[in-house]
């Protein structure tokens, strides 16, 4: 991989949650009070947080950063060390899954795609 390519991946985190029954409402309030501060973390270029449809016990936390320095310095923070403190609240471990993005495509891809099946 060529330093031109590595300058242009970004960095997407899934954070996988499921809170036991009773500490739903809890896990709820740590997550919504975390929600708005990370985008003005350096290097944070979004920050979501979403509840299942199916299962109002599972959530995701999604982020993407510009690069794996601001994602380390994210992870090292305070805030990150909350999000890691709900593990008394969940029924089962955190699942944590980091991407390493080099490319990404939108609808023109889609668009290109649907023109092949016709």
């Amino acid at each position: 991989m060529n330093e031109t390519s590595k300058d242009n991946m970004m960095i997407i985190v899934r954070i996988f949650m499921i809170a036991l029954p009773e500490k739903r409402k809890e896990v709820l309030q740590t997550l919504l009070s975390l929600l708005e501060t990370p985008t003005k973390e350096k290097g944070c270029l979004s920050y979501g947080i979403f509840a299942d449809i199916e299962d109002e016990n599972f959530f995701n936390v999604i982020s993407e950063w510009e690069s794996r320095q601001h994602l380390d310095q994210h992870m090292r923070s305070d805030r990150f060390s909350v999000l890691i403190g709900t593990k008394s609240l969940l029924s089962e471990p955190l699942k944590i899954q980091i991407f390493t993005v080099a490319n990404a495509e939108g609808i023109e891809a889609v668009n290109i795609a649907r023109k092949r099946i016709r």
